[in-house]
Order: structure tokens, then C-alpha cells, then sequence
């Protein structure tokens, strides 16, 4: 019953973080000293993923190069006995877990993306995580939460948290069957409703637990909002067939897809920095006891 396989699509062109994504992926973007891709590889590593399956497009060859083994920059670490930071690069991908990247040819949405996955994930049941959404579950990282519903109940799993109404034209939403608090059966899932559309404030964010039927939905899966191969569409064909369980984690998301979000993330993890935290919690403190709102000048 464990999740081997991780699949996580990482072709987007992320041009809300224009210039800084031209030539650099945004699942490179560092919050505080990992990139975000990082931090989304260890949480399926720490839920027990051995294969990352990663769906790269055009100019995402640095994420190849950030899993692959540094030869140059060990022996050079190693040579100048600074065992620490070799320790950081080596742990970058832990022995036992191996990487396959598989290139989406045509940006199609994430539907798309996570069908590109299947030669590599095969007739197993995977995990899918979006980078992008940057989760900080505490002691139980989200997808190990999830891990323990998919053990219990032996069923696909998504991730979702009650958002405002007045943002819910952002997500897919769940409409559920309590089962327990904090858990629910899907009955309807809905991508980007309205808010007077929408079965609930139950938003999806980026932590999926699937079977392989799910391939064969998305083989089926026309184009839906934004011209796009959705994700939800598929999940929605697939509650028709199977129990797919709404898991409303327990953590902190930070949407780093946008740039307010990222920037919260990078506070917050340098809070909790065990080399930062004291310095930069003071730094914070005598930079707002010094605040003053920005006078504006007329012309």
C-alpha cells in the first residue's frame, strides 16, 4: 500500500514571476536556501517515494542538474574539508531514490502533465505535487498525512483547505460526504466555479494520491477552462467509478505561485531557519517598530 512513484509536473513558463523565470524555472525559485522543487521532493521522499517523475518542458534543465550528482563541487567541498556543506549536497537526493524526467512536448494543462507520466508510473497507484503549493504540515509533512487515509481506505486522495468564498474561482472545488472531520467522500468537483457556482469552499491545492484509472480518464478528458486537459475533469469522471477521498490537511499553505504568497513563505521559513531565526526575528522587529506609511509627493 505504499506510494512508490511521485510525479511532479514542472513544465509551467511561470510568467507571473517575469523576468526572474525567463531562463530559470520557478520550481527553482529558493525559499530562504532550497528551491522549491526541493522542499516538494523531500515531502514525497518523507511519505516513502523512491521514483520522482519529473514533467520537465524547454529551459528546465537546471532541475535535471540540481537532482544529478555534482562530481565538481563535491570533490572541490570535500578537498577543502567542508563536510557540511558537502552533507547539504549530497542529501539533495538521498541513496535509494532515483529520478526520471520525461519531457511534456506541448503545454496542455495539468491533466496533460500528469498523463505524460504514465510509461514511467505504470499500473501503480502515485502521488502528484505541485511545487508551486509550498506546505508546511508540521511534524506530519501533508502527503504522509494522506498517505495514512490512502492506508486506511485504500482509495484515491485529495488534498483541499476552506478558502474564502470570494476566491474560489481560482481552485477546483470539492462538494463532499463527511466521513469524519476533516475527511469527506467527493460527490462533485468542480474547476474554477463562481462563487454562486461553487458546491462549497473546499479549494484543491497541488497534493493528489491517484489509481491508474486516472490515465485512461485523461486519454478521455477533452479540453476544458482556459483551453486546457484539466485534472479536475478527470477526478470528476473518476468519482463516477471509484471513491476518491477529500483530505483537508492540517499545516500551512503558501501559495507560491503568486508573489505575495512567495514572499510570506520566505518570511515564515526564515523564522523557523535554525541558522536565521533569531537574527532575522530582530532584524523584523526594528524594521517595523521604524515603519512609517510612505508619504506621497505631488508633482
Amino acid at each position: 500500500m505504499r506510494i512508490r512513484k511521485a510525479v511532479f509536473p514542472v513544465a509551467g513558463l511561470g510568467t507571473r514571476f517575469l523576468p526572474a523565470t525567463k531562463a530559470s524555472p520557478k520550481e527553482m525559485l529558493p525559499v530562504v536556501d532550497q528551491p522549491l522543487i526541493q522542499y516538494a521532493v523531500a515531502e514525497a521522499i518523507s511519505a516513502g517515494a523512491q521514483e520522482l517523475i519529473f514533467i520537465t518542458g524547454r529551459s528546465k534543465n537546471s532541475i535535471m542538474d540540481h537532482f544529478d550528482k555534482a562530481y565538481e563541487l563535491e570533490t572541490e567541498l570535500a578537498q577543502k574539508n567542508k563536510d557540511d556543506l558537502l552533507r547539504i549536497v549530497q542529501d539533495v537526493l538521498p541513496a535509494g531514490v532515483t529520478c526520471i524526467f520525461i519531457r511534456q512536448a506541448q503545454a496542455l494543462g495539468l491533466g496533460h502533465a500528469v498523463l505524460c507520466a504514465q510509461p514511467a508510473v505504470g499500473d501503480e497507484d502515485f502521488a502528484v505535487l505541485l511545487a508551486d503549493d509550498l506546505i508546511d504540515g508540521g511534524r506530519k509533512p501533508c502527503l504522509s498525512q494522506m498517505q495514512a487515509v490512502y492506508h486506511e481506505y485504500g482509495a484515491s486522495v485529495v488534498a483541499v483547505e476552506q478558502v474564502p468564498m470570494e476566491e474560489v474561482s481560482s481552485y477546483g472545488v470539492v462538494e463532499a460526504q463527511s466521513i469524519r472531520p476533516g475527511l469527506g467522500e467527493i460527490r462533485r468537483i468542480v474547476e474554477k466555479p463562481k462563487k454562486d457556482e461553487a458546491p462549497s469552499n473546499l479549494a484543491v491545492v497541488g497534493r493528489y494520491i491517484l489509481t491508474p484509472r486516472i490515465f485512461k480518464l485523461l486519454e478521455k478528458t477533452g479540453r476544458g477552462k482556459g483551453g486546457e486537459i484539466q485534472l479536475t475533469d478527470a477526478i470528476s469522471a473518476l468519482i463516477q467509478e471509484q471513491t476518491v477521498l477529500a483530505c483537508e490537511f492540517e499545516g500551512v499553505r503558501y501559495d507560491c505561485g503568486s508573489k505575495l504568497g512567495y514572499l510570506k513563505a520566505n518570511v515564515e521559513y526564515a523564522l523557523q531557519h535554525a541558522e536565521l531565526s533569531d537574527e532575522f526575528r530582530e532584524y523584523l522587529k526594528q524594521l517595523t517598530a521604524g515603519w512609517q506609511a510612505p508619504v506621497k509627493r505631488v508633482k
